[in-house]
């Protein structure tokens, strides 16, 4: 008897929920029912005028999104094609300071989930001379309080959260950043 109160405001709830629902599916038209709910004067059986014509798409340089490559919003795109990844195992320059350095090797098949870390086979500060991989940064091991820990933070251990595979793919736009030593050269020459 104690839970009569909470199943009646749970019902009450549900038939309010239901109720919203109906009239907002009534108001876009999504009913196709005949009967009672057909358009206003108009007999059930009477044909149902045509939608309106789809409005043209805007050209390349006015649409809502510049990413889809001259494809109007209403079809769909073909795919670009699959970037390869870089399999060169040369480090690429970092653009600021604490920015993640990419992955310059194929992860393919690595598992990587709460039970284990294929990442960590080669760059644990354990194995990483043998295999001669960089080894994972300190701050990796320590919390957000940072206190230093015996292993990897969990936070920090899902490796492709912030670091991602070189690939050669081209950008989808342009982009003018220059690091801190480009534009710190460029202000002594003048």
């Amino acid at each position: 008897m104690r839970d009569k109160p909470l199943m009646l405001i749970a019902g009450v709830v549900v038939v309010v929920v239901a109720a919203i629902a109906f009239v907002a599916g009534e108001k876009l038209g999504h009913s196709d029912r005949s009967g009672s709910h057909a358009m206003v004067g108009m007999p059930a059986s009477a044909p149902r005028p045509a939608a309106p014509a789809a409005p043209e798409a805007p050209p390349p340089g006015q649409q809502i999104d510049a990413l889809r490559r001259g494809v109007p919003i209403s079809e769909e795109g073909p795919p670009p094609p699959m970037a390869r990844v870089e399999n060169t195992d040369i480090r690429r320059n970092r653009a600021y300071p604490m920015q993640p350095p990419t992955i310059p090797h194929s992860i393919d098949n690595y598992q990587i989930d709460k039970n284990s870390n294929r990442c960590l086979l080669c760059h644990a500060r354990a194995n990483a001379d043998k295999f001669q991989a960089p080894p994972v940064s300190v701050t990796h091991y320590m919390d957000r309080n940072d206190q230093f820990l015996a292993t990897i933070s969990p936070r920090r251990y899902f490796c492709n959260q912030c670091h991602v595979v070189q690939t050669d793919a081209k950008p989808l736009v342009a982009n003018t950043f220059k690091d801190i030593d480009t534009v710190l050269s460029e202000a002594k020459g003048n």
